[in-house]
Parts: structure tokens; C-alpha cells; sequence
């Protein structure tokens, strides 16, 4: 990472985990931490390289977190940033695609393009993303949830992006537990209005 990236992204991180800290509750908290990636991770030039969009396609990104239900059926869209209104509760089986992957081995992933993992399954409702980064929220031995963000653009993340969310991903742990998350998820699961898909994506 260049010293400027890095002065970048430690800047985020301060300013956007004092955000969280102030944040009047969980939800408000992951995103007053997703929504500084959203703005700032990624390689911003990556849809302009050949191959990078399909026709048809454009970049854009989106960030949030997928929490655990208490019933640990589902990952429950939290702090949405960029997801479609509509899929503001999206639902995730807990096994389902790398979410599934990132739950099961409970560690940090990156898929740098999207098309050369054929196990990727399109959850979000309007296209299917290019490139992808995950980071676990593990508290004392208990997976919690898990940050990600995508863009469209294939090659869009790199191994940088994913350093800077596993810590940002460990901000967002803390955060949560303090802030009541477990029972604030308690309260709000089942959600009303809640988007589910099946293991296999969007149909």
C-alpha cells in the first residue's frame, strides 16, 4: 500500500470507528463504519480496464454486514449502504454461497473476480457483483456476523481493501456487542418486509 493509501485509509478508520462509537445504536454503529469503505476502498479506476464491465453493466459499490440470526438460519442485511430499498433486510441462508464459505472456516475472503469462482451465487437483486471482500465479527469464539463490500467491477478489490476491513471488521465486533447488538437482532428477527433468497441466489 502506497504511505498515501495508508494515510487514507488509517484516517478512515479513526474517524469512521469514533463515529461508530458515537452511534446511537448497532445498526447506526456498522453503518457509521460501512458507509467510509463504501466511499473509500477499492480501486477506483478498475471499471475502465478492458474486460473489467459486460455491456450492460456499470460500476457501483455496495457495504454492510451480514449478522447471524439468534436462530442461525440466516445472514440478516445490516447497515445496508448501496443495496437496493427493497433489500434492506436481505436474507441469506447461513450456508449459502461465500457468506456460507466465510461462516463455515470463519476467516477473511477475497474473491478478486467474481467469474472464476463458479460457487458465486448473485444475492443482491439488481446484478451480480465482479468483486467481493469479506471479514468475519468473531466475539470471545462466537461468529457474530460478517462485513463485506462489492462493486461491479471485476478486479475492483485487492488484498489492501481486504487488510483494511478485517480491521475496520473488529471495530464493527466491538461496537456490536456493545451496543446491544445481540439483543437489538433478537428484537428485529424476523424482520418485517424481509427479502429472502435460497442458496442458489436471486432467480
Amino acid at each position: 500500500m502506497r504511505s498515501d493509501d495508508l494515510r487514507a485509509a488509517l484516517a478512515m478508520i479513526e474517524a469512521a470507528g469514533q463515529a461508530a462509537v458515537d452511534a446511537e445504536g448497532p445498526e447506526e454503529a456498522i453503518r457509521a463504519l460501512m458507509r467510509p469503505c463504501f466511499d473509500l476502498l477499492g480501486d477506483r479506476e478498475a471499471h475502465l480496464r478492458p474486460g473489467a464491465l459486460k455491456e450492460g453493466e456499470h460500476q457501483y459499490f455496495v457495504a454492510g454486514a451480514f449478522i447471524v440470526t439468534p436462530d442461525k438460519r440466516y445472514h440478516m442485511l445490516v447497515g445496508n449502504t448501496g443495496f437496493p430499498p427493497e433489500q434492506d433486510r436481505l436474507m441469506v441462508p447461513i450456508d449459502a454461497g461465500h457468506p456460507g464459505w466465510v461462516y463455515s472456516n470463519r476467516s477473511k475472503l477475497i474473491l478478486e473476480n467474481t467469474d472464476e469462482h463458479v460457487a458465486f451465487r448473485q444475492y443482491l437483486k439488481t446484478s451480480r457483483m465482479g468483486s467481493t471482500i469479506f471479514a468475519p465479527m468473531i466475539w470471545q469464539g462466537e461468529f457474530l456476523g460478517q462485513v463485506i463490500l462489492a462493486a461491479q467491477a471485476r478486479y475492483t478489490m485487492r488484498n489492501d481493501d481486504l487488510a483494511v476491513l478485517v480491521a475496520v471488521s473488529k471495530i464493527a465486533t466491538a461496537v456490536w456487542v456493545a451496543k446491544g447488538g445481540g439483543a437489538w437482532i433478537a428484537k428485529h428477527y424476523p424482520p418485517t418486509g424481509g427479502f429472502y433468497v435460497d442458496k442458489e441466489g436471486v432467480r
